[in-house]
């Protein structure tokens, strides 16, 4: 406390870390006015999002794997992307729908209050609806590691909180960047969802089926492969290159890109209006 008081910098921190867990506090307490619609909607989501684990059943009980792969890897593999999808979507859902945002004239108001717009964004719209996916994605990882012969060590579980932790990063470096192009669109352009909805779709298999083509554009132009196929293998024991599973380290390099495009659309931003 002594020393975010005295240093500007730590007391600026130390202020939006308490705001961003007010608006969160905020975002519950509204939503739990309602709570059988809550529930409801949580337990509708889990529910629904087994469509793709089922698709994914059905093809391996019939194939029995998928370039090597067995149900209980691509189960693995499948999870880890839709828990990073479900927190990117809870965490960054003012860039998921900042196109209403903008339309509706309501990042004017945003802009003039005091703290930075992402801060707001990140914390006033915050998705408590998505915990219904992520339930779903724990419940197909559990599974995952039952069924799966991976041998669990130290540099396996970190490598698993690292491919979480770069993999909800980088759908939300793709949310910004979807946001940064709605400064010049003002609506939505709905090829960007390749980037977030299709990798999601995409990802629940590992990258390498797809063929070297598709590896090379999902490593050198969207770096899904930092976060997804490379760590996998590590993690699957595939490979005893450990390094493997520091890949998802990556993902802040492409983090600065979508932040500088977000940084070049606020100054070309002209109001929508209301």
């Amino acid at each position: 406390m002594i020393i975010a008081e005295r240093n500007p910098m730590f007391a600026k921190i130390n202020s939006g870390i308490k705001l961003y867990f007010h608006y969160i506090s905020i975002v519950l307490r509204s939503t739990m006015q309602y709570k059988a619609s809550f529930f409801l909607m949580v337990a509708g989501r889990f529910i629904l999002s087994f469509n793709g684990i089922l698709g994914v059943y059905f093809m391996l009980s019939r194939f029995g794997q998928v370039k090597g792969y067995t149900f209980g890897e691509v189960l693995l593999c499948f999870s880890i992307i839709q828990m990073d999808f479900a927190l990117a979507e809870c965490i960054g859902g003012g860039f998921a729908t900042f196109t209403s945002i903008i339309r509706q004239g309501e990042f004017d108001r945003i802009l003039l209050r005091p703290h930075g717009a992402i801060l707001q964004l990140l914390g006033s719209k915050f998705r408590i609806d998505r915990i219904g996916l992520i339930l779903q994605a724990i419940a197909m990882f559990v599974y995952g590691i039952a069924v799966s012969p991976v041998d669990w060590t130290f540099g396996r579980g970190m490598t698993v909180i690292l491919m979480l932790v770069g993999g909800t990063l980088l759908f939300t470096g793709f949310f910004l960047l979807r946001a940064a192009f709605t400064f010049f669109t003002i609506e939505g352009i709905e090829a960007v969802n390749i980037l977030t909805y299709g990798a999601k779709e995409h990802g629940k298999y590992p990258l390498d089926i797809y063929g070297k083509r598709m590896m090379r554009i999902c490593t050198y132009i969207l770096p899904y492969t930092l976060i997804q196929y490379y760590p996998l293998q590590y993690l699957l024991g595939r490979t005893q290159r450990w390094y493997y599973g520091l890949y998802p380290f990556g993902v802040a390099g492409f983090l600065v890109i979508c932040y500088a495009a977000w940084r070049f659309g606020m100054r070309h931003y002209q109001s929508a209006g209301s």
